[in-house]
């Protein structure tokens, strides 16, 4: 069979040729746009597991810490309530004789009451006085001529209170009879 091919056909067919390669040329700018777009996206959900992964690490550590004080912290708060608990034992039972405590004095005034002479020490490191200072007998010098002084008091039943346990020497007054 013979076609005959006229200009007006040539020129639709050549039209719709070339409106087929522009309608694949659109689409194929449009798959590269979307192919584009997506990488975008995969690229921004990689990144944002990537900061999730590390931010779930950092928490890991920082929940390990975390345990770790707490554990501490509960340990620290059984010695605590231990202590309390002897404390208020003898409180109950009270003072008997012999028990000592320090006063700490500061200028003379006293400034805190101490169990122990050690106490006391460490204490007047925390208000600026040397930890490794060497302390030394007062003799009859009055307490305020002192910075810091301590004075050791011991229980005494007889008249139920402390005294101190190294009293003033006595000085006799002039012209006392």
């Amino acid at each position: 069979m013979i076609r005959i091919v006229t200009r007006k056909r040539l020129a639709l067919l050549e039209a719709d040729t070339h409106a087929a390669f522009e309608r694949a040329r659109l689409a194929k700018a449009d798959a590269a746009a979307a192919s584009d777009r997506h990488a975008l996206e995969l690229s921004e959900a990689t990144d944002r597991s990537e900061r999730a992964e590390t931010t779930g690490q950092e928490l890991g550590v920082l929940l390990i810490e975390a345990v770790r004080e707490s554990a501490a912290a509960q340990e620290q708060l059984l010695l605590l309530s231990r202590e309390l608990r002897c404390a208020r034992a003898e409180l109950v039972q009270g003072p008997k004789s012999g028990d000592t405590l320090t006063v700490l004095l500061h200028f003379g005034e006293p400034h805190t009451v101490y169990r122990t002479l050690r106490d006391a020490h460490a204490d007047t490191a925390t208000h600026g006085a040397s930890p490794d200072a060497v302390w030394k007998p007062c003799g009859e010098r009055p307490a305020s001529a002192f910075r810091w002084r301590c004075e050791a008091f011991v229980y005494d039943a007889a008249s139920n209170g402390f005294r101190r346990a190294f009293p003033p020497v006595a000085v006799p007054v002039r012209g006392a009879a």
